[in-house]
């Protein structure tokens, strides 16, 4: 992998992984999971996303968290994995029928962050990000708790998903510039946060697009992650990849990556192929004629 991007003052490959697959409905077996997290490191990936609720219905907060720290354990070691980032998240539940929850509550926030501190083995989480808004709770309450949570160490970076512009503006007014990110939905499918992601180059916040193959893969929250039939909507981006001789799922994360140099896309993986495949966009540059075409809708 050739290309970064920064989260704050982190250097970070330009091809996280979204780990949510791993852990949740339909995920792959631990040897498998493990395997693909593997995977995507020994190809230069450095950010591995995560949240405790990333785990089955039945299933306990932290499954996803515990399986990024088993994996990492597991290969190697911290002298292999000192330039790793994690990211979590806090602020979301699970239902007992597959639904999700929204917990803003400070106390809440308190309680996760340093239950995933533990399940994770770090003495500060590298970055930790407010799932979603509560509608119950003042955004800027839950705010000020991840602000306590900064200047308590326990957490080192902190990140904001699922918000608008508005949310992102006081975000910035109450953790400064401690706020290194926002996690959005973003895709070839998906383009309603364009202004955010505007807002972000602007702040100089790194833009993490979840799901960020809809239109060219199904994302998790359909189920477990697989391939879909091609929509021509979004034929240009198999044209391309036909041309390239590469997967139209590489072609749209290289897509994403020319929308701006703070675009940091999270796919996510749940076979050791697919997470080298993803990776591998990082070094797929797009030439002017591919990404006019790619940007017709």
């Amino acid at each position: 992998m050739t290309r970064y991007r920064m989260l704050g003052d982190v250097r970070v490959g330009a091809i996280g992984l979204g780990a949510m697959p791993l852990s949740i409905e339909g995920r792959p077996d631990e040897a498998r999971a493990l395997a693909t997290v593997h995977a995507a490191l020994d190809a230069g990936v450095t950010l591995l996303d995560t949240a405790d609720s990333y785990h089955p219905p039945a299933g306990e907060p932290g499954e996803g968290e515990l399986l990024v720290a088993r994996a990492l354990a597991a290969y190697g070691g911290r002298s292999r994995t000192d330039g790793v980032l994690v990211a979590t998240k806090g602020g979301r539940g699970r239902t007992a029928d597959g639904g999700w929850t929204v917990d803003g509550r400070p106390e809440h926030l308190r309680r996760a962050a340093e239950a995933s501190r533990a399940r994770l083995g770090v003495e500060a989480i590298g970055l930790y990000q407010l799932h979603k808004p509560d509608p119950a709770v003042p955004y800027a309450e839950s705010l000020g708790a991840i602000r306590e949570l900064l200047d308590a160490g326990t957490i080192r970076l902190a990140g904001i998903s699922n918000v608008d512009v508005a949310q992102i503006r006081l975000a910035r007014e109450i953790l400064g510039e401690r706020l290194v990110s926002v996690q959005n939905r973003y895709s070839p499918a998906v383009r309603t946060a364009e202004a955010e992601l505007r807002l972000c180059a602007e702040l100089g916040l790194a833009f993490m697009p979840w799901s960020p193959l809809g239109g060219i893969s199904r994302s998790s929250l359909d189920g477990a992650s697989q391939l879909q039939e091609a929509d021509p909507e979004f034929g240009g981006f198999h044209r391309v990849a036909r041309a390239r001789g590469v997967s139209p799922q590489r072609v749209a994360l290289a897509w994403l990556l020319s929308r701006s140099e703070t675009v940091l896309p999270i796919p996510g993986a749940s076979r050791p192929e697919t997470a080298r495949d993803s990776a591998a966009a990082a070094e797929l540059v797009l030439n002017t004629q591919e990404l006019a075409e790619l940007d017709v809708r």
